[in-house]
């Protein structure tokens, strides 16, 4: 019984290890996205020359923003529905 659970407890350790350092490479990918489309940029670069007194230093950072959303949205959605299939597939199983 003993081998069982130090063969989990190492899948589970090394799993953790690739998910922190995955997140740690995505929180770090941010920094160097430009994510503005071709439209936004001509527009911000436009409004810039012309001195109107508007501040778009945070353009970039609410277009990642709402692009995030989305992606967290679906994520939520597959691991809830990964984790109500594999639940019923045990209860089945057993």
């Amino acid at each position: 019984m003993a081998p069982v659970v130090e063969k989990s407890m190492k899948k589970l350790v090394i799993k953790s290890f690739f998910a922190v350092i995955l997140g740690l490479l995505f929180s770090l990918a941010p920094l160097a996205v430009s994510a503005q489309c071709t439209m936004c940029k001509t527009q911000v670069e436009s409004s810039r020359t012309e001195k109107d007194g508007y501040d778009f230093s945070g353009l970039n950072k609410g277009i990642l923003y709402m692009a995030t959303i989305p992606y967290l949205l679906m994520g939520a959605v597959g691991y809830f529905w990964y984790r109500n299939t594999h639940s019923a597939k045990k209860t089945t199983s057993k």
